[in-house]
């Protein structure tokens, strides 16, 4: 009796074994899957002018990055406490680029030409502001220059223009938006690379009229 039924269970392991190998019945086992797909080769670029894709690539690549500003030659010596205690009309005057407008009257409303108040603001995150001047002109436009401090002397790092132009700061980003010539608002973000505001965005926006045509926004 012992003997048999030591062969019963003998050989109810051996099914479960043979189950286990041929994998038949089991919902969850692995079985052929057949040979694998072929690996599909990747497409290449197909130029549409190949004599114009040529030479762009034998163009020399573009230069680096510019030599960081230089401080202005007849610009007035920066103190210890900083742009905060420079005459901004001396900083005009000394700028080639804005030395014709070292000699307006200062405004304190739009609507008439002169030299907004000068603004301080950190622009680099070292803990310094630089200082921002902005002239409006009888045009209609607005010039803009930000100054930062090095070694006691004073950098220009940023000269602009435009319409109808604000400014506002994000972090120590600065954003200037104006009215461009095609009558769109131009937002153009820039921001310090370690030499100079360096431009990290431009975006021109429109909005649509009642028929839905895209039409030009008006500038701030």
């Amino acid at each position: 009796m012992i003997l048999s039924l030591r062969a019963t269970a003998a050989a109810a392991v051996l099914a479960v074994c043979a189950l286990a190998v041929s994998g038949c019945g089991a919902p969850t086992g692995l079985g052929d899957g057949g040979a694998a797909p072929p690996v599909a080769a990747q497409p290449t670029p197909q130029p549409l002018w190949p004599n114009w894709t040529e030479g762009a690539r034998k163009r020399p690549a573009p230069a680096g990055k510019q030599p960081p500003p230089a401080p202005l030659a007849n610009g007035p010596e920066v103190p210890k406490a900083g742009l905060v205690a420079v005459d901004p009309y001396e900083v005009l005057r000394a700028d080639p680029r804005t030395k014709a407008l070292g000699h307006r009257e200062k405004i304190h409303r739009p609507g008439q030409p002169g030299i907004r108040p000068p603004v301080l603001r950190d622009l680099t995150g070292d803990g310094s502001p630089e200082l921002i001047l902005a002239a409006d002109l009888e045009s209609g436009r607005t010039v803009m220059a930000v100054y930062t401090a090095r070694d006691g002397k004073v950098v220009p790092v940023l000269y602009t223009a435009g319409k109808q132009l604000a400014v506002e700061t994000v972090g120590t980003d600065l954003v200037v938006r104006s009215s461009s010539d095609d009558g769109a608002e131009q937002a153009v973000r820039y921001r310090w690379d370690g030499a100079r505001l360096e431009s990290v965005s431009d975006i021109r926006t429109y909005k649509r009229d009642e028929s839905g045509t895209v039409a030009p926004e008006e500038g701030p």
